[in-house]
């Protein structure tokens, strides 16, 4: 996902524009099975204005949300298509990990080692960032279908931070 109004930057076919050069080779040797075909680079983009001045979002495959929110589907042999909003504003007490696929013991005890919601108010607060946008996005990351999850999930995801919440950063972190 490219950043809501970044500029276009270098050739991402140079060495070093690249983030995480042979990514889709790593995850499907991983992964056996997972048949990700990614032939498009993934470019890094610079901001266009200063980050004090940006408008942040979370997106993370942690399987967090709000404890009154249905919750995720772990059972199911091909994984969760759908994604849960957490306010920005939420609180630990306000939040549960919904998630098998990884021990979260500590992340039970402080959200904010899986799903640093706090650590980022607090950086609004101090005006390192901008804002938060009003929504951050959590999904469950195990599935076995990710052509599909990338139509549904992903697709949904990318145009809600971009269309709806106006990030201008949005961080992505895996569980």
């Amino acid at each position: 996902m490219t950043a809501a109004g970044s500029l276009p930057g270098p050739d991402p076919r140079e060495a070093g524009t690249q983030l995480r050069p042979g990514l889709w080779h790593t995850i499907n040797s991983r992964y056996p099975g997972s048949m990700i075909t990614k032939p498009d680079f993934v470019p890094l983009v610079a901001l266009r204005k200063p980050l004090s001045e940006c408008r942040v979002t979370f997106v993370s495959s942690c399987g967090v949300h709000l404890k009154n929110d249905a919750p995720m589907e772990v059972a199911h042999p091909f994984g969760d298509f759908t994604f849960r909003r957490v306010p920005s504003t939420a609180k630990h007490g306000d939040l549960i990990i919904h998630q098998l696929k990884y021990p979260h013991d500590d992340a039970d005890l402080d959200i904010n080692v899986i799903f640093p919601i706090e650590r980022l108010q607090e950086l609004a607060a101090e005006a390192v960032i901008g804002a938060l946008t009003p929504e951050f996005f959590s999904f469950i990351g195990y599935n076995m279908d990710p052509e599909r999850f990338e139509a549904i999930v992903a697709r949904d995801i990318a145009a809600a931070v971009v269309e709806e919440q106006r990030a201008d950063v949005a961080l992505l972190a895996p569980a």
